[in-house]
């Protein structure tokens, strides 16, 4: 397939740019692949479609305040500098993105806060809007960090055009986060409230936490009109044994399956044995998953409503097959539904 097949119109009051009021009760479009039926619903509604010794798959990331906004030594310039992952902690040097990126050349300083004791000495140019930071701090590392979360903002996706709100905070986080390292949420997970998932644990549903830190790879624009040619960047994830076991237990016993989000489904596609089974891994992947492919481990999938020509939009034409795909897309644009992170989900079983 080529990038032209994942191009649509969408109208731009379907950006989501406020979450719903309450997690669980965004709208959820059913696909059911065998049936080619598309259903409407709320997303609380999904545990109706799961059952005791089914599994859900969840990315556990945590999103760190990766949006920083410093000034150019000299001009005063206001620079926008976005943390993609630390490479080295002792000299604390950094991955970033640099907007506008024209002004920050290798020498520059940038200044942080009103009192101004963070600087950062851009040391490396890694591509059009990529910089190597090295921050220089007077401080334990310990401190360093803090200064670091103090002086970010919670990293809201570009097009969402209004300022970050207190409630950002909290509400672009999935519930269960815990391993921090993403600069972006696993959107889909967002819909989740403590109450849905305890019904899902007292209905016996399994929950296999894995992590995927969100990184460039999941939101770098394809350019290439042959899927083949475009090269993912490579995002940490880890897959514990207990996770591996809950997931190989689900398929053995032919339950369903579902991961939550592109980001769930590129970790499990990315370490999985000569017999269809899940292991356990800690590492990289660079996955690009896109039609047709065949799917190993999940059988049923969560996701929101993506952009076009995105890779994630790609993954998800492999899992539900592209025409199937393309028809459920016109509905969610007839239907209004809300696109993007904070946007409504669909279930794919």
């Amino acid at each position: 397939m080529k990038l032209s097949h994942f191009s649509f119109d969408l109208p731009d009051e379907l950006l989501a740019e406020h979450p719903a009021e309450h997690r669980d009760e965004s709208r959820l479009m059913v696909l059911n692949r065998e049936k080619q039926t598309i259903e409407h619903k709320q997303f609380k509604d999904i545990i109706d479609y799961f059952d005791e010794g089914d599994v859900m798959i969840m990315n556990d990331t945590k999103v760190f305040p990766a949006r920083l906004y410093g000034n150019k030594e000299k001009t005063g310039a206001r620079i926008e500098v976005f943390l993609l992952r630390e490479l080295n902690q002792d000299q604390r040097l950094w991955d970033v993105l640099v907007d506008p990126a024209r002004k920050i050349r290798i020498g520059n300083k940038l200044y942080f806060g009103e009192d101004e004791t963070l600087v950062a000495e851009v040391i490396d140019n890694t591509t059009s809007r990529g910089r190597t930071l090295r921050f220089l701090y007077d401080g334990s590392y310990n401190d360093f960090r803090t200064k670091l979360t103090m002086l970010g903002e919670t990293p809201l996706p570009k097009y969402i055009k209004r300022e970050v709100e207190p409630e950002d905070e909290d509400r672009y986080q999935t519930i269960y986060a815990k391993n921090e390292g993403a600069v972006a949420a696993p959107t889909a997970g967002l819909h989740f409230s403590k109450h849905l998932l305890k019904r899902l644990e007292i209905k016996g549903v399994k929950t296999a936490e894995v992590t995927l830190h969100v990184g460039l790879g999941t939101f770098n624009p394809v350019e290439v009109e042959d899927l083949s040619k475009h090269k993912m960047d490579s995002e940490e994830i880890v897959i514990t044994q207990q996770a591996a076991d809950i997931v190989n237990h689900g398929i053995e016993t032919k339950r369903r399956v579902c991961a939550v989000g592109t980001t769930s489904m590129r970790t499990v596609e990315s370490s999985v044995s000569s017999n269809g089974r899940l292991n356990e891994f800690e590492g990289w992947t660079n996955k690009f998953i896109f039609p047709p492919y065949d799917f190993s481990i999940a059988n049923a999938m969560i996701t929101n409503f993506h952009t076009p020509k995105s890779t994630l939009l790609m993954m998800v034409s492999a899992f539900a097959g592209h025409d199937f795909m393309k028809k459920a897309y016109e509905e969610a644009v007839k239907e209004k539904y809300k696109f993007y992170s904070y946007g409504d989900a669909m279930l794919i079983i």
